[in-house]
């Protein structure tokens, strides 16, 4: 008995393009705080003030994290699409022979 896989359906794709970004955004904005945390310390530390961590916040990793998730979503659905027509291909393939 020959295992036959089900042909891909659309919404998949629209699925895991979603939680691909939505992952890749918040690790992307995880480190992104982190270093601007970071980055802010070490700047006041420099200058002798006590570090102002709403900057690391609302201008740095914020705006940082929507573009990153600009670009997770744009490359998400390319590798995504083209997986989806690569599966689709192959399952017509499986089916005909």
């Amino acid at each position: 008995m020959a295992f036959r896989s089900q042909s891909p359906h659309w919404y998949g794709v629209l699925v895991r393009i979603l939680l691909l970004t939505l992952l890749g955004t918040l690790i992307c904005f995880c480190v992104t705080l982190l270093l601007a945390i970071a980055g802010t310390v070490a700047s006041a530390a420099a200058r002798g003030i006590h570090p102002d961590m709403r900057i690391a916040y609302r201008h740095i990793a914020v705006p940082l994290a929507l573009l990153e998730a600009g670009v997770i979503l744009i490359f998400a659905s390319i590798l995504e699409i083209r997986h989806y027509r690569h599966t689709k291909a192959l399952s017509g393939i499986e089916r005909i022979s």
